[in-house]
């Protein structure tokens, strides 16, 4: 089965330090809940994320959003030939179960998350559908265990969609940043056995993913 992780990710909850900014706690009380309760987005936050430690990392749970119904919605997965985790900016991991229907309303996504985020899983009929741990990347890959872990970015070797679907292998890791901007830590990089490029510029995380698993489902699927 090969492992897709979204490393990284602008996904959390709104930060201790930011619950008492105006933006904050006017949005909470716009919504009805706690500023600890709410995700933390530029699109609601950006005053009160002017100068936080990973500006650039954070506040994107969009990304995400849009990454997760790339994964979840293609014959690998439902297949059950392909792996989904989400690390998270700050050192958690979302666990995704098998035949997951992510909501494909964000503003239904971000309440899905943040209620995981409060009661640590995702339950129906008795199956686990999402699961949230505090776990780092070098965790997740120790508990994965892939044959060899292959990261995509911009700083990477030149390579093509079709060249890495070809050459990852079904126990491999394939590392995606779950971010808007930015690169990769050391922590990440570390772990990473070869790092790559598809393209000369930028492109986000959920178009980079449907075209390499596109590519990767014409090996499995003859």
């Amino acid at each position: 089965m090969l492992s897709l992780v979204f490393a990284e990710s602008a996904l959390e909850l709104v930060p201790t330090e930011l619950h008492n900014h105006n933006s904050i706690v006017s949005h909470s009380k716009r919504i009805g809940k706690k500023p600890s309760e709410i995700l933390l987005d530029i699109s609601f936050h950006y005053a009160a994320m002017k100068g936080i430690e990973n500006e650039s990392k954070r506040g994107r749970p969009d990304l995400i959003h849009f990454s997760l119904l790339e994964a979840c919605s293609i014959p690998s997965y439902f297949n059950r030939k392909l792996a989904v985790y989400v690390h998270t900016i700050d050192n958690k991991v979302i666990f995704v179960g098998e035949n997951v229907r992510l909501p494909k309303s964000y503003h239904r996504f971000a309440g899905l998350i943040e209620k995981l985020y409060l009661e640590g899983k995702i339950v129906s009929d008795g199956i686990t559908l999402l699961e949230i741990k505090d776990m780092t990347f070098n965790s997740l890959i120790d508990k994965i265990s892939p044959s060899k872990v292959v990261g995509l970015s911009i700083d990477g070797l030149p390579s093509s969609y079709s060249d890495i679907a070809q050459n990852i292998g079904n126990e491999s890791c394939l590392v995606v940043g779950g971010f808007a901007k930015g690169h990769f830590s050391n922590n990440v990089l570390n772990r990473v056995n070869k790092l790559l490029r598809v393209d000369n510029i930028s492109l986000d995380a959920h178009i980079i993913v449907s075209r390499v698993l596109y590519e990767y489902e014409k090996t499995i699927f003859k």
